[in-house]
């Protein structure tokens, strides 16, 4: 994904220092700079002698305009002092992506009495007004330049604004319909489309069985690529020469497929017609274009793409998702809980340092293509995306990897708080037995994104939403 735009507007007002308030625009730039997020800030220098918001000099139509003109995905107004609430509602309302609060907190009054800044003050202000203008704002609390709490709000705002600019502008490519029996994945393509802005562009399975043939047959340099790469990171012992190059031009084809049509995620209808036509599982393809950040959902799975996609977006696209069957509860750990899928976890999870490439074990036809063994543990978020009745949710929660027995596929076993409440809230819905897990903490993020996806309700089960609240308030610091 191209880096994410946020247009840099520090505001202040003409009856508090002018001085203090440049000061604190070039510190709070140096502050974010110094974070190390991928981003591009696009700011107000030129457009007036200070690149300050204020409205002696400038307007918010001027402002608004170079905003508009660098596309930004989100805009951020500290307030360097007072700040001139009037002008940044303005801006906020035209430029209609997510929105930053703040302001460094004041120093004390000056030995005559007189305060430089009254940032706090103004930041009052500033919510009211956003509010008159119907503007969703996130907010972080008055602080210090140097706060530990002004890091964690700044980087989890970013890192929500790449959910939200993930999410609208997702578009899945569907690789044939549901399985017959599995009703659980029926989704509303309209009603996806009106309320979300959310496009799919299906395909046929002999339109992916066409496009893989003609890439086994060809001499391009991505097949050769995707044959090395599965013949250096995996044990193909088990399966042919024929089964890797049939494997190797199923994930070309699809990754073909996605990046010409725009496509930012996959679902597919992993069996079993697919394995009629071409012979194969198309698991190990689907974890290699994960892998790539072309996050691949099996049976047919829209609900789970768009939860990739978001949950991707939440980790600014540094770590890969996985997608998993809540399948059986652990033997002896009533709170453990198996994540498992046929073989279709990211080639990079996995513990083993060659993992198998197999053929699939629980399917008659034995088809080869599953990418089996245990990923690594550790923390991680669960979510999942899912709607029903006109009504959308995303549920979230973390867990933890611990040990467990041994089982055939892509699998690892996690603890969460309280499994019962877990399965209780799960089985009642409007969720379904698959999640997207990734090894980050993505909750705060996919959280703070929901305001500003109408129609989206956050569903934390842990933390909750008052533990969420509180972190990014400080908890913890």
């Amino acid at each position: 994904m191209a880096r994410l735009k946020l247009g840099y507007a520090p505001t202040r007002r003409f009856t508090f220092s002018a001085e203090d308030a440049y000061k604190y625009k070039v510190l709070i730039r140096q502050k974010m700079e110094s974070f190390g997020m991928d981003i591009e800030i696009v700011d107000l220098e030129g457009l007036n002698q200070e690149g300050l918001l204020y409205d002696d000099h400038i307007n918010a139509d001027a402002i608004a305009r170079r905003f508009q003109d660098e596309r930004v995905d989100a805009v951020f107004f500290p307030h360097c002092n007072f700040g001139t609430e009037d002008t940044v509602a303005r801006v906020a309302k035209a430029i209609g992506k997510p929105t930053l609060l703040w302001g460094p907190r004041d120093e004390a009054p000056l030995e005559d009495g007189m305060r430089l800044r009254d940032t706090q003050c103004g930041l009052f202000a500033t919510g009211k007004v956003l509010r008159r203008f119907n503007v969703p704002f996130t907010y972080i609390t008055n602080s210090r330049v140097d706060d530990p709490v002004f890091e964690r709000g700044f980087t989890n705002f970013v890192a929500a604004a790449n959910v939200v600019k993930a999410f609208k502008s997702l578009r899945i490519l569907q690789i044939g319909p549901r399985p017959t029996s599995f009703w659980t994945m029926i989704c509303n393509e309209g009603e996806l489309l009106e309320r979300f802005g959310i496009e799919l562009h299906p395909i046929t399975l002999v339109d992916i069985q066409r496009a893989a043939k003609r890439i086994e047959t060809g001499n391009s340099s991505e097949l050769a690529a995707a044959i090395d790469y599965i013949k250096e990171k995996l044990d193909y012992s088990e399966v042919t020469e024929e089964d890797v190059l049939r494997i190797a031009s199923l994930k070309v084809a699809m990754k073909q497929y996605a990046v010409n049509n725009n496509c930012t995620a996959i679902a597919i209808q992993c069996w079993s017609s697919l394995q009629d036509a071409m012979g194969i599982m198309p698991c190990l393809a689907n974890a290699i274009l994960t892998d790539e950040q072309i996050p691949v959902t099996c049976e047919t799975d829209i609900h789970g793409a768009i939860t990739s996609v978001m949950v991707q977006a939440a980790t600014m696209n540094t770590a890969p998702t996985f997608f998993a069957d809540l399948t059986i509860r652990h033997p002896d750990n009533p709170n453990g809980e198996l994540l498992f899928h046929c073989g279709n976890f990211p080639v990079s999870l996995s513990v083993e340092e060659k993992p198998k490439l197999r053929k699939h074990f629980l399917f008659d036809d034995h088809a080869p293509g599953t990418h089996e063994g245990e990923i690594r543990g550790g923390d991680m978020t669960l979510a999942r995306f899912d709607g029903d009745h006109g009504e959308y949710s995303i549920f979230l929660g973390k867990a933890k990897g611990i040990q467990g027995p041994y089982t055939r596929g892509s699998y690892v076993w996690v603890e969460v708080n309280d499994w019962p409440l877990w399965e209780e809230k799960l089985v009642k819905g409007p969720y379904v037995h698959h999640a997207v897990g990734i090894h980050a903490n993505a909750i705060p993020a996919i959280y703070e994104a929901c305001n500003y996806i109408p129609g989206l309700t956050p569903d934390p089960v842990d933390p909750t939403e008052n533990e969420i609240r509180a972190w990014l308030r400080g908890a913890g610091l």
